[in-house]
């Protein structure tokens, strides 16, 4: 009795360790991405309200990521005090749904290649993230109906989270004004689907994340993205990513098919 009480305990002590730590992980996620975007567009506008808006591609990704970062404030203000309190331990936890909403609205700033972005800095946070849903992977394996289709919808995750295209100046391509609408609408609607989805995984859904409509968005607009700076100067980070997904999405649902019949 006395050992299946403490090993109990130490389960349930490894539980709260492992969930204040997701908690910290998307802090460091927010605080690193926020500070990075903030520090851009603090130059930008240093420099002058006309650098700032001299053409509709800056006036697009500056205000398009000013209303990104206060909107992220709002909803980590106004919405997240159980996150808050999930940083000092104990049994509070986060409201998953709300602080992944948090986590994809942030996430559209860092979509945007403000003037003075800062590369490195941003895949740091994006590091905290991926961290964060490796932790909670463990905790969901427990439970879960399947583990290979959890795990390899984390891999699958991570890896279509860098197949989001940033949102880039073209200088050459005379039809500029059409590749910057087709990378911003790509950008927005990919950072939703990533939010949903990892929404799904915090949530205990992250069984199966191999969704189709996501998967079409990415593959049609990504394509559409690469084929269209073909000319400018190919996109071998967006290329690489998006065709690891094309190829993790088609294995995937192999995988998941094979796994569901035993």
């Amino acid at each position: 009795m006395k050992g299946t009480a403490r090993g109990r305990f130490r389960s349930g002590a490894r539980g709260m360790i492992m969930k204040t730590t997701i908690s910290w992980m998307f802090l460091v996620y927010f605080v690193v991405l926020f500070a990075e975007r903030t520090q851009s567009l603090i130059r930008v506008f240093t420099v002058g309200l006309s650098d700032a808006f001299a053409s509709r591609f800056d006036i697009y990704v500056n205000m398009i990521s000013v209303a990104s970062l206060v909107a992220t404030l709002v909803l980590l203000i106004g919405f997240n005090g159980g996150f808050w309190r999930s940083l000092g331990g104990g049994e509070v936890v986060p409201n998953y749904s709300r602080l992944c909403i948090a986590a994809g609205v942030i996430l559209v700033s860092g979509m945007m290649h403000t003037e003075f972005t800062i590369a490195p800095i941003q895949f740091a946070a994006y590091g905290a993230l991926i961290v964060a849903m490796i932790l909670r992977t463990v905790q969901e394996a427990g439970g879960a109906d399947s583990r290979v289709k959890l795990w390899y919808s984390l891999v699958f995750l991570a890896v279509f989270s860098m197949a989001i295209p940033v949102v880039y100046r073209s200088t050459e391509l005379s039809y500029s004004a059409v590749f910057h609408a087709t990378e911003g609408a790509t950008a927005l609607l990919l950072v939703m689907c990533f939010t949903y989805m990892l929404r799904m995984m915090f949530t205990g859904k992250g069984e199966d994340l191999l969704l189709i409509v996501p998967f079409i968005i990415m593959l049609v607009g990504d394509a559409a993205i690469i084929a269209m700076g073909w000319k400018e100067g190919i996109n071998w980070f967006l290329l690489i990513f998006s065709s690891l997904s094309v190829l993790l999405f088609a294995a995937g649902k192999i995988v998941f098919h094979v796994v569901g019949k035993k």
